[in-house]
């Protein structure tokens, strides 16, 4: 009965936006890669104060060596304007991450977004960075940095994107996280939160805070995520 209750919850949340506040739970990407031979989905919604975002990033690693996700996500303007995003990414790595050390790898990809159909994707960017993983005390402590370049799809401007990120694991299943991350032409963001495995190993549930740094409160996010992760896909 409570498990049942909990998914009757979580299915009800996803289903009215105006309950609904969520995100990624991290930006800044980890150096790991999805178990091989197996899948896993992230999925989260996140709500400001002009938009509705729902995202569904599925990922596989057939070969054990190249990830490959492809998702996308609808955005809901807060005057009932309608678009999408559609991303597709590639990551794989140099060094695998073992327990109190480190690891590295490199991840390309496309955000195509549509201001106003799923058949107008003109804009958006493409991307390539580099994420470094480093393990502390036994894999409670984790640290993460990413360095890349974007390339604007519609001005062919380029820019540089970083991201820092701390994960804590205080309890056999609760983490603590925080980040920051932003691009050389804007203001950096930053977001911080919980997660917790409600299954482990293969399913676990997040919020988060987020904002602007040195800006109002009007761009602020909270957020909820969920994420899937089978050992072996079916």
């Amino acid at each position: 009965m409570t498990t049942r209750f909990f998914w009757m919850f979580w299915l009800g949340l996803l289903a009215w936006p105006s309950l609904v506040w969520a995100a990624r739970p991290f930006m800044t990407d980890d150096a790991r890669l999805t178990t091989a031979g197996s899948c896993q989905l992230e999925s989260w919604s996140r709500r400001l104060a002009d938009r509705t975002e729902f995202w569904a990033l599925p990922a596989c690693n057939p070969s054990g060596r190249l990830e490959i996700t492809a998702g996308g996500a609808a955005l809901r303007g807060a005057q009932g304007d309608h678009s999408a995003d559609a991303v597709l990414q590639v990551k794989t790595l140099f060094k695998t991450m073992s327990p109190n050390g480190w690891g590295a790898g490199v991840a390309l990809g496309q955000v195509r977004h549509s201001p106003h159909s799923a058949l107008d994707l003109a804009q958006g960017q493409n991307y390539i960075y580099v994420p470094v993983s480093v393990s502390f005390l036994d894999d409670r402590w984790v640290s993460h940095t990413n360095l890349g370049w974007a390339r604007d799809r519609a001005t062919g401007r380029d820019q540089s994107t970083w991201g820092t990120g701390l994960e804590y694991q205080f309890h056999p299943r609760w983490m603590w996280i925080a980040e920051t991350f932003g691009q050389d032409r804007q203001k950096p963001l930053w977001q911080t939160g919980l997660r917790y495995q409600w299954l482990p190993g293969l399913l676990q549930f997040d919020a988060t805070w987020g904002a602007p740094r040195g800006q109002g409160t009007s761009q602020n996010w909270l957020s909820l995520g969920v994420r899937w992760t089978p050992e072996k896909f079916p």
